[in-house]
């Protein structure tokens, strides 16, 4: 491509918004692993009332034309609080020159903003949502996860961008689970008195989301990037998730009725949402409500895992693993768990997704560069 032929524009307007949204389905329209993102989900990571990062931050996000074909798109964001940046939501042509164009733009502004280092491809939020670049999948990503061309990987590292860690997503078959380790695990751990595991219940959502903060709040402060979460913000989740939230899914460890460890799964949400082709309009809702009732879900997504520092290391994880364990006994349709995503600084988990039988099935980069 000639650089002379090639335009940057800012994303303005509702109709730039949609391009901008629209460009992966046009790039991988041939693909047939590729799963779009929902365009309201994209929306609400640049929305100031929907995104508290904008609180002591701010995101800009770009268009690429070659003529009047648009042939990428990208965004970058800061984060004064935590003083970070971050680039993301890239998606290009197979083309350098164009590549760097982006990311070049992206670079200057967090520099006029007083950065030079970002972290990318990332996302203006959470780690558990569009973070890292996919590298190797023998899957169709999974709900709210980054899809990548191979290409991709060559585009980045030749525009200076270093891997800074490694996150991998494996997937645990019930088929080769160890059920008499973990069910011996589990009585030692959990089989006392004093403590109970309980499922949650819809009527109280309330309640489990303000037992989800007492522990997460606790059990991830020490972890970079770490936001406490609020309730309202958590109820809110739980309250949006009703249309697929499944109760035995999502787990809670008490110690004398005090919350001290959660497990949250979810159903594939990406084998209906794969239906919708990004639209969740009300075309869109009619859509998915068709195929909600119709598609026979067959894998279950861990998404957070959590225990408060003082009962860590006691094995509380054996006792809901096998919660869960029960749920595919039951469920004749269910035919393996997605544990996500865990980097290679978190050697514990690594060892318990291995101890539970678990195969690599994805793996995602975030890089970093200073300029």
């Amino acid at each position: 491509m000639s650089e002379l032929k090639l335009t940057i524009k800012e994303v303005v307007t509702l109709r730039d918004a949609q391009v901008f949204n629209d460009f992966p389905r046009w790039l991988y329209t041939n693909d047939p692993y590729f799963i779009s993102h929902l365009d309201q989900d994209i929306e609400k990571v640049f929305n100031p009332k929907t995104n508290s990062s904008f609180r002591n931050g701010d995101a800009k996000r770009w268009l690429l034309f070659d003529g009047k074909q648009c042939t990428g798109k990208i965004a970058a964001f800061f984060d004064r609080d935590k003083d970070w940046a971050g680039i993301g939501f890239f998606d290009c042509v197979d083309d350098q020159e164009s590549a760097n164009m982006l990311f070049r733009t992206a670079e200057e502004w967090l520099s006029s903003n007083g950065f030079n280092y970002a972290e990318a491809p990332v996302n203006f939020g959470e780690r558990d949502k569009y973070w890292g670049l996919m590298i190797h999948s023998s899957r169709s990503q999974s709900y709210q996860e980054n899809y990548n061309a191979d290409y991709y990987r060559h585009l980045f590292e030749r525009a200076g961008y270093q891997k800074k860690f490694e996150q991998t997503t494996a997937e645990a078959d019930p088929k080769r689970f160890n059920h008499q380790k973990f069910k011996e695990l589990a009585q030692r751990s959990t089989g006392s008195e004093e403590f109970e595991l309980k499922h949650l219940e819809r009527d109280k959502l309330d309640k489990y989301a303000e037992d989800f903060v007492s522990v997460y709040n606790k059990a991830w402060q020490g972890h970079d990037h770490f936001t406490p979460l609020t309730k309202k913000r958590i109820l809110q989740l739980f309250k949006s998730m009703k249309p697929v939230l499944r109760e035995d899914l999502i787990w809670f460890t008490y110690a004398n009725d005090k919350p001290v460890a959660f497990y949250v799964s979810i159903i594939d949400l990406n084998q209906i949402f794969k239906y919708l082709n990004g639209k969740l309009n009300w075309w869109g809702k009619l859509k998915f409500l068709w195929y909600k009732n119709r598609v026979k879900v067959d894998k279950i997504r861990g998404l957070v895992f959590g225990v408060i520092p003082e009962y860590q290391n006691r094995g509380l994880y054996s006792g809901m693993i096998m919660k869960i364990y029960e749920v595919f006994e039951k469920d004749p349709y269910l035919k393996s768990t997605e544990l996500s995503w865990i980097g290679d600084f978190n050697p514990k988990m690594h060892a318990l997704f291995r101890s539970l039988g678990a195969e690599t099935t994805k793996i995602h980069y975030t890089y970093e560069k200073r300029f």
